[in-house]
This record gives structure tokens, C-alpha cells and sequence, in this order.
């Protein structure tokens, strides 16, 4: 696969709690230069980074992160404050709890709700599919296609597991048509993520295939346009 059909995918990502701005600005400026599709930052970070970048990349933040359990309205809150200071993507964690007690329709509303304010803007809906039982992965494939939300995703990188092949694969079975998918957490290599794409993922939540990418550059070697 051609190496910028990856970057395309990428969004481009550091959301570390010791985060500086010189950091986030060195990501916007590595997204910049390899076109990745965002850049997905904390939400502190969204207005200087959009007044940073001028449209030289999306800029993505995460709602309701890491845990989810926050309420609906300060996730609303969090989406239309990020929303103002220039973010154009949505990242929010669902609430695990509701879930796992079965309180589905909640889930439901609260992502209905965000969607609401995101309108046109893209919507991922982060699941954590590492605390979760093989039918409650399938079933937030059914909430999220029914929610109108743009992405389901894999994890937040901050629970005991990050994506893997065999959850991407069942999300591919179970969602509805318009619903795409985004691989996050753990995503250390080219071939790696060739993989993840191969099974249905258009986005990959990651800051190493950049980071690998700057590496080779920096030994020499094109960054664009080559097979591996």
C-alpha cells in the first residue's frame, strides 16, 4: 500500500495528561507536512492549534475522556466549547456503565445528543472494546449505526488494550451502511496498519506511523510514494 494512502487515514494523535503546546505544535506541524487526515489533541490545546494550522488540518479533540462517565451535559458542553475554538471532529467516550447495565437506550441519547451539536462536523463514538464482552461490542455496532454518528472506535488508549485485528473485523460485520471505523491505541507499525485498513478501518488513531515515517526521512529515506 502506498504509504500516503496511510498518512490519509492517520489522525495524528497525543493526548498525554504532560502534553505542552510545543508538543502539540510539533504534531501539527508533522501532520501538515504528511497530510494526515487530523490532528487529535486535548481540548485545552483546540483554539491554539486552530489558530495555529488555518486549515492546514483538521483539528480533532476528545469529549467526555477518558472514562466516559462524566455526564450528558458536560459532554454537550465540552462538544460545543470545542466546536467554537475551531474543532472540526469529535471524539467522545461513551458511558461503559450504562452499558454494562444494560441501559442502552441512555447510551443511545447521550450520542444523539452529541451528534445534535456536531451536525455536519464528524462524530467518532469510542467504545473501549477491551472492557467489553463480545455482544456488548456487537451491540454498540447497532447503537452507533442507529445514533447517525460518523465513526465507531476502538479504544482510548488509555484502558488495558488498544485496537485489535479481531475487533475490527467484527465491527466490520456489524455496522450499519455510513458507519465507518477507526482503529485506536497500540498501532506501532506500517504493517500494522496496512492491516487494520485491509479489514475495514479508514481512520487509525495513532502518533507512531508518523513518528516512524519521520525517522526514515530523517535516515534518508522518502517519507512518499513507496510500497513497503
Amino acid at each position: 500500500m502506498d504509504r500516503r494512502e496511510i498518512y490519509q487515514r492517520v489522525d495524528h494523535t497525543l493526548l498525554k495528561q504532560y502534553a505542552t503546546w510545543e508538543e502539540i505544535r510539533q504534531i501539527c506541524d508533522d501532520a501538515a507536512a504528511y497530510q494526515t487526515a487530523s490532528v487529535c489533541i486535548p481540548p485545552c490545546y483546540v483554539k491554539q492549534a486552530a489558530d495555529y494550522l488555518q486549515g492546514r488540518v483538521t483539528v480533532c479533540t476528545v469529549v467526555g475522556f477518558p472514562n466516559g462517565n462524566c455526564t450528558t451535559g458536560t459532554k454537550v458542553y465540552e462538544t460545543k466549547e470545542a466546536i467554537a475554538n475551531g474543532a472540526g471532529e469529535i471524539d467522545m467516550v461513551i458511558n461503559i456503565g450504562w452499558l454494562k447495565e444494560g441501559n442502552t437506550q441512555a447510551v443511545l441519547e447521550e450520542i444523539q445528543a452529541l451528534k445534535a451539536v456536531c451536525g455536519e462536523r464528524v462524530l467518532k463514538v469510542i467504545i473501549e472494546t477491551c472492557l467489553l464482552t463480545e455482544a456488548e461490542k456487537i451491540e454498540m455496532c447497532r447503537i452507533v449505526t442507529q445514533s447517525g454518528a460518523d465513526y465507531i472506535k476502538t479504544s482510548t488508549g488509555f484502558s488495558t488494550a488498544g485496537a485489535t485485528f479481531a475487533d475490527i473485523e467484527l465491527f466490520a460485520k456489524y455496522v450499519g451502511p455510513g458507519v465507518k471505523i477507526k482503529a485506536a491505541g497500540g498501532i506501532s507499525s506500517f504493517e500494522d496498519a496496512e492491516r487494520f485498513i485491509q479489514l475495514g478501518a479508514s481512520r487509525l488513531g495513532t502518533s507512531r506511523i508518523i513518528q516512524l515515517a519521520k525517522a526514515e526521512t530523517e535516515a534518508g529515506a522518502p517519507h512518499s510514494g513507496n510500497d513497503y
